[in-house]
C-alpha cells in the first residue's frame, strides 16, 4: 500500500502522470474512482484552499469527505511510541488510525510543526504515525512538506511556460512579521529540482538554508535528471534571467524554538519583497505564491495584479491535482 507523504517518494514519471491526469480533469474528464468510498480529512491547523478542494474533489469523484477539526472537535492525540499518556492527549494514533481505517478508504492529515524542536519535528511525527498504523492510504495536506501545493505549482508552470527542463526557477525568501513553516519552500525546492530546473535559492542570510534532507535530495535529483541547485544572498544575480519566481517566507532553522534571536537576520531581508524592478531583471518570468499572501509585504500590488502572477491558477489547480492523487491511491490493489 502506498501513501502520498512527499514528492521525494515519487518518481518524476509518476508525478508527471498525476499532472497529466489533473490536466485531463481540467478539460472535463470525469472519474468515479471514489464511488462508494470516503476520505477522512484531519485538520490540526486552519485551512481554506486545502479543505475546500479536497472536499469538493472527493465529491466530484463520487466519494464522501468527512472533515475533522483535530484541534478542537476530536480528542487530543498522542503519537509517540511508549508514551505515558498522563497529559492532555486522550487517545493514541495507534488506535485512532486503525479505527478510522475501518470507516474510510483514505486519510488525509494537515499538521504543522510546533516550532519548538526541529530535530524531532523534522521527523514529521504525527503523519508518520498515521502512515505507520493506518491500513488505508494517507495523504499529506501539509506538514513539514506540502506535496499537493507543489503539484499545483508545477501544473501551473507547465500550463504557462511548457516544458520546464533547464528553465531557471528562483525560490526567494520574502519578508513576513514572524517565522513560518518551511514546508512550501521544501516542497517547491524538491519539485523544481526533480523536474530538471536550475534552482536558485535566494535568502537574506545563509542561516536560511533549508534542511539538508531537502537540499541534499534536490542536489541528487538534479544530478540524476539535469538542472542545478545554488544558494545566494545576491538579489540582482538571483533575479537576472529567471524564468519563474516563487515567493515564500520561512524561519531560519538555527534559531528554531528561540525565535527572538532570529530578528537581526530576518531584518536583512526587509528589502526582499518582490517588486516590478526585480521582475524586470528576469526573463519575463512568472511569479507565484502558495497563498495566503500578504500584499505589499511579500509581493507588491503591481506584481500580484500583473499577468505574470500565477497564484490564482496555482490555487485553482489544487482541486484537479488532489483528484489525481486520491484516484491513484484509491485504485491501489487491496484498498477497500
Amino acid at each position: 500500500m502506498r501513501h502520498f507523504l512527499s514528492t521525494a517518494d515519487w518518481t518524476r514519471p509518476e508525478l508527471q502522470g498525476l499532472l497529466d491526469r489533473a490536466a485531463a480533469f481540467k478539460t472535463g474528464t470525469v472519474s468515479r474512482a471514489l464511488e462508494g468510498k470516503s476520505i477522512a480529512l484531519l485538520f490540526f491547523n486552519p485551512s481554506l484552499r486545502t479543505r475546500t478542494s479536497f472536499d469538493i474533489g472527493a465529491n466530484k469523484m463520487g466519494g464522501h469527505a468527512i472533515v475533522l477539526d483535530a484541534k478542537g472537535a476530536t480528542w487530543p492525540l498522542e503519537f509517540a511510541d511508549g508514551a505515558v499518556m498522563d497529559g492532555t492527549a486522550e487517545e493514541h494514533v495507534r488506535e485512532a488510525a486503525r479505527v478510522l481505517s475501518s470507516y474510510v478508504d483514505l486519510i488525509a492529515i494537515r499538521c504543522f510543526p510546533e516550532f519548538k524542536d526541529w530535530p524531532s519535528e523534522r521527523e514529521d511525527p504525527m503523519i508518520s504515525a498515521f502512515a505507520k498504523h493506518s491500513t488505508v492510504p494517507v495523504i499529506n495536506m501539509e506538514t513539514i512538506v506540502h506535496p499537493c501545493q507543489e503539484l499545483a505549482m508545477m501544473l501551473a508552470l507547465q500550463e504557462r511556460i511548457g516544458a520546464v527542463q533547464d528553465k531557471t526557477f528562483l525560490l526567494t525568501w520574502v519578508p513576513h512579521p514572524k517565522p513560518l513553516n518551511t514546508a512550501v519552500a521544501n516542497s517547491a525546492l524538491l519539485m523544481a529540482a526533480k523536474f530538471g530546473m536550475n534552482v536558485r535559492l535566494l535568502v537574506p542570510d545563509e542561516r536560511y538554508r533549508l534542511d539538508e534532507r531537502y537540499m541534499g535530495a534536490a542536489e541528487r535529483f538534479t544530478a540524476e535528471g539535469g538542472g542545478s541547485v545554488t544558494m545566494t544572498t545576491d538579489v540582482e544575480a538571483a533575479y537576472t534571467g529567471a524564468d519563474a519566481v516563487y515567493a515564500k517566507s520561512w524561519g531560519a532553522l538555527p534559531f528554531y524554538g528561540h525565535w527572538d534571536d532570529e530578528a537581526p537576520f530576518r531584518a536583512k531581508g526587509r528589502d526582499f519583497m518582490i517588486t516590478p524592478e526585480k521582475m524586470a531583471l528576469t526573463n519575463n518570468a512568472t511569479v507565484s505564491h502558495c497563498l495566503p499572501m500578504r500584499r505589499n509585504v511579500k509581493i507588491a500590488d503591481a506584481v500580484v495584479d500583473s499577468p505574470a502572477f500565477l497564484g490564482i491558477e496555482e490555487a485553482a489547480n489544487r482541486l484537479p491535482v488532489q483528484q489525481a492523487v486520491m484516484e491513484a491511491l484509491a485504485s491501489q490493489g487491496g484498498v477497500k
